[in-house]
């Protein structure tokens, strides 16, 4: 993997201006403001990006625009092309409606139909959706050999400068709406493109405020790297955040980001899920695992943002709904509330009553599969149980062992977990 070499430039400002020229009668110049219940949790002044209320619902479409809004005539004629599993290709086929130019996006099979349908209608008769492939690689090498024989431009979600140039518009937009030094500014890290942008307008124009890295603990490409002093390909990624789970970064991105990242820090999934749903239930946000992302880091870095400025990028809201269960799920599982059991019940009258009555009183069965097979003493069954509070696991425990209650725990059983449930 050959990189950029460590001396390449940030993004002009001059760049990400002109960028924001051709953006301005498109994009929504998304609010910023200030959260009064994370600022009061924290100790310190927390603002959010709003780039949920963005056009497409996420600030991919900044990137995308500002690439084919810059290419020469001759390469407009003969069409653009992606590969996105979502936000990149809404962005993409906005453009291409907007300026009236031919595109081809290519989504693994395995997309909802739900994103396939909206990339479909912003793109309003001027693009074609191709499924190809099992995974984001897939489609994306697939399109790659496309754009070569057809002679399209790629269209790349962030490893390219002009992209770059247009996800740095969400910089000139912070700095244009804050009254006051910014010390933090968290931002998600997919491929790099967000931050590259943003890092190379805020280090020119605003050199003191710290610049913080989030990544899913999932997909850490970036934060390897970083270790590793190069580019690394992840084997194997948790998909969840799939607005941010790449296997590498870009060669420019991560040239320009090792440069403006002043910390980076990875927070697990099961946390992102918590995020989600606490940014629904006390302040009404509807955003994606990446948009939540930022927010989750807080408690990781909350002994040095106290009596700090803040801000906190909220980068996409495209949440499908049908995703709730899978995210409710993974939440509790991370706070340790759902706990899943094989339980061996005695095959004999009353089995099941003696097991309920080791139950709290605030404790829910959630899951139970059980099948009597007559032929045997004992018969396992699945049993998920909710709990009130993660301390109440403690006495479960003890209840089941002193009722000397056949169990086996699947939560730290990866391997069992993942088959059964």
């Amino acid at each position: 993997m050959n990189d950029v070499v460590s001396s390449t430039r940030l993004i002009p400002i001059k760049n990400i201006l002109a960028a924001q020229q051709r953006l301005k009668s498109v994009v929504v110049h998304t609010p910023l403001m200030k959260n009064y219940n994370l600022s009061e949790r924290y100790g310190c002044e927390i603002s959010l990006k709003r780039e949920d209320m963005q056009v497409v619902r996420s600030f991919k479409i900044r990137g995308a625009y500002n690439k084919i809004a810059s290419l020469e005539q001759e390469e407009l004629e003969k069409g653009v092309i992606c590969a996105s599993a979502g936000n990149h290709a809404q962005g993409v086929a906005f453009a291409c409606n907007n300026l009236k130019v031919s595109g081809l996006i290519y989504m693994p099979t395995t997309t909802p139909n739900q994103k396939v349908s909206k990339v479909k209608h912003f793109g309003n008769g001027h693009v074609e959706v191709v499924l190809h492939g099992d995974t984001y690689d897939d489609a994306q090498q697939e399109a790659l050999k496309v754009a070569g024989e057809s002679n399209r431009t790629f269209v790349h979600p962030f490893n390219d400068e002009e992209v770059i140039a247009g996800q740095g518009t969400v910089a000139v937009e912070i700095m244009e709406d804050n009254d006051q030094p910014i010390d933090y500014l968290i931002i998600a890290v997919g491929g790099g493109g967000l931050i590259s942008g943003i890092g190379s307008y805020m280090k020119s124009v605003s050199p003191t405020t710290k610049i913080i890295a989030v990544e899913a603990e999932g997909a850490p490409a970036m934060e390897r790297s970083l270790k590793a002093g190069k580019r690394v390909t992840l084997e194997e990624i948790d998909s969840f955040a799939d607005g941010i789970a790449v296997k590498s970064v870009g060669d420019i991105t991560y040239s320009i980001a090792k440069q403006v990242i002043d910390k980076i820090v990875t927070v697990p999934e099961g946390k992102i899920c918590s995020t989600i749903l606490q940014l629904y239930n006390d302040e009404a946000i509807v955003v994606e695992p990446a948009g939540a992302i930022g927010v989750a880091a807080l408690d990781e870095i909350k002994e040095e943002i106290k009596g700090k400025h803040v801000v906190v990028v909220l980068c996409g809201g495209n949440n499908d709904i049908n995703r709730t269960q899978e995210i409710r799920e993974r939440s509790l599982l991370w706070e340790g509330k759902k706990h899943y059991f094989i339980i061996r019940f005695p095959q004999r009258a009353g089995a099941l009553r003696d097991f309920l009555n080791v139950l709290g009183p605030d404790d829910d069965i959630a899951h139970f599969e059980y099948t009597k097979k007559r032929s045997r003493d004992t018969g396992p069954a699945l049993v998920g149980i909710e709990l009130k509070n993660k301390s109440d696991y403690t006495g479960l425990i003890e209840r089941m062992k002193s009722a000397k209650i056949d169990y086996r725990a699947l939560n730290d059983d990866p391997m069992l977990f993942e088959m059964l449930l």
